[in-house]
């Protein structure tokens, strides 16, 4: 068996399982936006309440990950290294963002009040979407690109 493959079985279930879900959540968003640019406005709710589920559950296998694994050094070395660490702290510090960037759009599309919905949708539309695509490139990195031994 090659090193990768004995790093790829090494990878935790719910590692693969985050990176999935990150995936899927960015699937939701950008169907969410092309829905409301058509104007479909009931199936834009749908994608982006189904987009939130996903992150929730993303976000209690995330901990659940961590308190069982802790954390995993990236091996990288050379230029990859202050990319790869670019890319985490700006996901890391956007992520901290997204729930509450979320929930406020959802209160506003609550309330109605489409017009606040759409100016801070302006803003979390690319937040989220770009904290769930590095979700999925800081995976591939850390766990298939760059593996450990």
């Amino acid at each position: 068996m090659t090193p990768h493959a004995v790093a790829l079985m090494a990878v935790h279930p719910l590692a693969t399982t985050n990176a999935v879900l990150n995936a899927i959540a960015a699937g939701l968003l950008i169907a969410g936006w092309v829905l409301i640019a058509r104007g479909q406005w009931r199936a834009h709710r749908a994608a982006m309440v189904a987009a939130f589920v996903v992150s929730a559950i993303f976000l209690v296998s995330y901990l659940t990950y961590h308190a069982l694994a802790g954390s995993v050094p990236f091996r990288g070395q050379g230029i990859v290294r202050p990319v790869y660490f670019s890319i985490l702290i700006s996901h890391v510090v956007l992520a901290a963002a997204v729930p509450v960037l979320a929930i406020r759009m959802f209160f506003l599309a609550w309330k109605g009040r489409w017009e606040a919905h759409r100016r801070l949708g302006r803003i979390t539309l690319p937040v989220w979407l770009y904290v769930s695509v590095t979700g999925v490139v800081i995976y591939a990195m850390l766990y298939h690109l760059f593996p450990g031994p």
